[in-house]
């Protein structure tokens, strides 16, 4: 029965350790894409404010309207820095819950082995 047991934390635990992974994976992928999606804003925004971008448009684009653009990707950019810092975070403590819980799974696998 106790070996039993210990298979069953053993198999519990790998499922955790594929979540946790799993979960990593999207986290990493969460954090990429936000990175991508401000450089293309950066990008938008520096065509719409350069003057050869307002030539093509047929319109000026007022020094208002540039400060206005700026402070937004300032804005933005700096949600984008704190959603980065609270994504590393999460990673980091999910790390550090992988690194316990492998651990554990080698503690499980030596008390199986003293059993058998």
């Amino acid at each position: 029965q106790a070996e039993e047991e210990l298979q069953e934390a053993c198999a519990r635990q790998a499922l955790q350790l594929q979540e946790m992974g799993r979960r990593e994976r999207l986290l990493r992928a969460d954090a990429g894409r936000a990175r991508e999606q401000l450089e293309s804003f950066k990008s938008h925004v520096l065509q719409a404010c350069s003057p050869a971008a307002a030539g093509v448009a047929g319109m000026a684009v007022t020094e208002q309207q540039v400060i206005e653009k700026v402070r937004q990707i300032s804005e933005e950019s700096q949600q984008s820095q704190e959603r980065e810092k609270c994504l590393q975070e999460e990673l980091s403590s999910r790390l550090s819950k992988e690194k316990e819980v492998s651990e554990n799974v080698e503690v499980f696998k030596k008390s199986l082995r003293e059993l058998q």
